[in-house]
This record gives structure tokens, C-alpha cells and sequence, in this order.
């Protein structure tokens, strides 16, 4: 933790950061604390080492389910982390393949190495990813890219998925995690009742009809300006300086 920013790292470099069973629930564990930790406005999630940010998980430990049902419901990191209150970053450091692709899509904001590089490909084994990769990657690099990644189990580079719009911004490897926490600073710099609220009107906007998302949008701006930090804005911008905001 560095500030108001909580850095979560997938740290199995040996094995490309292939999430296990036990590290997907201690992922889960993480976020869940992050969530509750009110000093923490931002996430950040990267991987160790320089060679990948995440493969998914574990082929191997995958016949250690007992049937396609427990399968089914298994914990899921993915869930976790797009169920987080916190605003999160991904930092791709490498290979973002299957879940942890899915990983990715999963956060609110993108940043790749230009070395990163990006795929599906579960198809190759016989199977698709199961952790939100065609909704969110069909919303991120729309149908026919998505379809592009997930029929062929193909990888692109850091530069075609920017292209495509699955990161927002390619930077060299070294800049990699402190560009992601500039920008993470940046967003915990802001009110963080605000910035969690924007981040659930962001995911409501893709599922609710264009009249119910503009109600709902309102709605959500008449919460924030009735909380301590809004009244602090306005105050701080008619005093000239910058706003302390306490989440309040």
C-alpha cells in the first residue's frame, strides 16, 4: 500500500502468474479487505516478473474439480475484482492470456507494457473462458475483434490492443507500475464517494436502456452532492484551493 493506492501482484513469475486455487481465494480475500480498508481508493493489479502479467488459471489443477458443476462454481477471482467497490488499474506487464485476459478486462482502466500481449485461448484446448471474456471483451474491442480473439485463440500485441481499445495507454516496461500508480494517485486525489459512484453508473450505463441510465445517472449526482466532500468542493473552488476530501 502507498498512500490511498493498494497494489495486488499475481506472484507466481515461475509459472507466468497461472492462478491456483488457493491463490484465486486469496485474491478474492484481498480485494474483499481492500474494499473495507477505507484508507484504500485505488487498486492497482499487476503481475510479477517481466514476462507476464497472468495466463489464467492453472491447466493443470483444473481436473482437480470433482465435476463440471463444482467447476461451474468455483471461486472467481474475476468476479471479485469486477465486483469491487474500488476504483482498479490493470498494469500488463506481459502475457495476458485466458483469465487472466479476463483479469484485465475485468479492472476499470488498462495501462500494457509494449511488450504485453493479449488472447484467448482456451478454444485451443477445447474450451472458451468463462470469467466474462465475450461481454467484456466484445464491449472493450467490439463483436468482430472479439470474435477475432476468441474463435482463433490468436494473440495480438500491446499496439493492435490499443487499436482496439482493450488498454487505454502502452508504455515502455520501466514505466510500467509507476505510470499505473501516477494515475491511480490521480484518481485517489479525487472524492472517493464520487469516484466509486462514477465507476458504478460506468457499469450501469452498458446494461440499462438510454432513458434508465440518464435517470440513474441523476439519481447518483444528487447522491454525491449531498455528501460532506461535494460541499467541500464547492468551497474549496471558491476559496481557490485545492479540496481535503475524507470520504464523507
Amino acid at each position: 500500500m502507498d498512500g490511498h493506492v493498494a497494489t495486488l501482484t499475481l506472484n507466481r513469475p515461475a509459472k507466468l502468474n497461472a492462478v491456483t486455487p488457493p491463490m484465486s481465494a486469496a485474491l478474492v480475500d484481498a480485494v474483499h479487505w481492500c474494499d473495507h480498508t477505507p484508507d484504500i481508493r485505488v487498486i492497482v493489479v499487476t503481475g510479477a516478473g517481466e514476462r507476464s502479467f497472468s495466463v489464467g488459471s492453472d491447466i493443470r489443477e483444473l481436473d482437480r474439480y470433482a465435476t463440471p458443476w463444482d467447476f461451474r462454481n468455483r471461486t472467481d477471482y474475476c468476479d471479485a475484482i469486477r465486483a469491487a467497490r474500488t476504483p482498479t488499474i490493470a498494469a500488463v506487464n506481459g502475457y495476458a492470456l485466458g483469465g487472466g485476459l479476463e483479469t484485465a478486462l475485468s479492472c476499470d482502466i488498462r495501462l500494457a507494457a509494449d511488450t504485453a500481449s493479449f488472447g484467448a485461448p482456451e478454444i485451443t484446448l477445447g474450451w472458451i473462458g468463462g470469467g466474462g471474456m465475450t461481454a467484456f471483451l466484445s464491449r472493450a474491442a467490439g463483436p468482430s475483434n472479439a470474435a477475432w480473439l476468441v474463435m482463433t485463440g490468436e494473440r495480438i500485441d500491446a499496439a493492435r490492443a490499443l487499436e482496439w481499445h482493450l488498454v487505454s495507454e502502452v508504455v515502455a516496461p520501466s514505466r510500467l507500475l509507476d505510470r499505473a500508480r501516477e494515475l491511480a494517485a490521480t484518481i485517489a486525489s479525487r472524492a472517493p464517494i464520487a469516484a466509486e459512484t462514477a465507476k458504478i453508473n460506468l457499469r450501469a450505463a452498458h446494461s440499462l436502456p438510454e432513458d434508465k441510465a440518464l435517470e440513474y445517472e441523476r439519481d447518483l449526482q444528487t447522491i454525491c452532492f449531498a455528501t460532506e466532500d461535494a460541499a467541500e468542493g464547492r468551497r474549496a473552488f471558491a476559496e481557490k484551493r485545492p479540496p481535503v476530501f475524507h470520504r464523507r
